[in-house]
């Protein structure tokens, strides 16, 4: 089953641990979550169709000194929780634009999804609009003033501000022209998903959370930033999941998608589709149903971390001492069962050896693929969920027999 995989301790002298691919952060860097992998069949399959008519895209040539217009009177939404969008770019990175737009050399188009309001999410460009903000008008990105440095042609103009410059130099920062792609409002979700999605191939492409997180605003975008950054959550993934690609708020969000919706109620379909469909649900909860479903992810984080210590929501095997990287399926699937047993059964479950009948599931083939290989397949949305019930059904049954001995 684990064939796949390389050996990730085999230089160490381990051989209890497979190898997983993983997940790297904004830098570059391994994550501890293991990357999903789309099923072979449907890696170009088109999941969901539309009418080429749908799109309504329109381009504009505009100046920075207009889209500061628009960030000063808050007509372009930044998602200011993003962390990704203001930290990802080194000070010597955005300096460098700076020093291009100077130049007059051109920088690239930005994308953007046109609200209600006639607002404007920018879904691609993002750190270079930030960077532009943050050394001519600082304050309509709430961020302290960009100094220019680790300039490569304009030497003579390293620590120089904005205000610096000479007036010809303003002026020309201020009317130099970008393009902006604008997908108009009335054009459906899903396909400014799959168009963003398409044309999100740059050096730092986005997530689809991070896609989701910038085109629905709204209470889902604070909620799954507190519930990722509760004690309760860190805990129980062994303060490893890294937050700047938003993985940690994919997580949550996957939890209360199938608490909103039960799994046997997922339709097959496009899964981006579904959890986006999720954050728009969040937003119209009430204070009851929130304060319901906060209180049920925090059970079930303490629960899974005193039911399967360090080896929560990984894949495991007997007698493994080497962690896995964190599964965001098997983490769907086990906290959301967790999540819907009473007090009783989850501290029955706390007492038993689930461990070990963990690792005998694990070798199923069908339960491991479930939660590896295109994982938004129905399908194995119901395989992954009905296996761990029937592994907690299990335990539980044999520990009432065993009480009754």
């Amino acid at each position: 089953m684990f064939e796949r995989y390389q050996d990730a301790a085999a230089d160490a002298g381990e051989t209890d641990a497979p190898r997983f691919s993983v997940e790297v952060t904004a830098d570059g860097r391994p994550t501890d979550i293991e990357r999903e992998e789309a099923d072979d069949v449907v890696i170009e399959q088109i999941t969901s169709p539309f009418d080429p008519e749908h799109i309504d895209i329109d381009t504009r040539t505009t100046t920075v000194d207009l889209l500061l217009s628009r960030l000063r009177n808050d007509m372009i939404d930044l998602a200011p929780d993003f962390q990704r969008k203001a930290g990802i770019w080194t000070e010597g990175k955005q300096s460098r634009l700076i020093e291009s737009l100077l130049l007059r050399i051109p920088i690239p188009s930005f994308y953007a999804a046109e609200k209600k309001d006639g607002s404007w999410a920018i879904v691609d460009g993002i750190q270079r609009l930030t960077s532009i903000a943050r050394f001519v008008e600082p304050e309509t990105v709430g961020a302290d003033p960009l100094k220019l440095t680790g300039l490569e042609y304009l030497r003579n103009f390293e620590e120089a501000g904005f205000a610096n410059l000479s007036g010809k130099l303003q002026i020309r920062l201020r009317e130099t022209e970008v393009v902006v792609h604008v997908i108009r409002r009335g054009t459906p979700e899903p396909v400014m998903f799959n168009v963003f999605a398409r044309i999100n191939t740059g050096g730092e492409p986005l997530t689809r959370q991070e896609i989701r997180h910038a085109l629905i605003s709204g209470r889902a975008r604070t909620l799954l930033a507190e519930l990722a950054e509760t004690e309760e959550f860190r805990r129980a993934t062994g303060y490893s999941v890294v937050g700047d690609r938003m993985a940690d708020r994919e997580m949550v969000l996957r939890f209360l998608a199938f608490r909103m919706t039960s799994p046997h109620a997922y339709r097959p379909g496009d899964f981006d589709a579904f959890l986006a469909e999720a954050m728009h649900q969040v937003n119209r909860l009430d204070s009851a149903e929130e304060d319901r479903l906060r209180g049920e992810f925090l059970t079930a984080m303490l629960a899974a971390e005193e039911i399967f210590g360090s080896h929560a929501f990984r894949k495991y095997r007997r007698n493994q001492q080497r962690k896995s990287p964190i599964n965001k399926a098997l983490f769907e699937a086990v906290a959301v069962n967790l999540a819907g047993l009473g007090d009783d059964d989850r501290e029955a479950l706390r007492q038993t050896d689930v461990l070990d009948a963990f690792a005998e599931l694990m070798e199923d083939a069908e339960f491991e693929r479930a939660i590896s290989v295109g994982t938004g397949d129905a399908r194995k949305v119901r395989k992954r969920f009905d296996a761990v019930k029937d592994l907690f059904e299990k335990a539980l049954s044999e520990a009432r027999g065993a009480a009754e001995q």
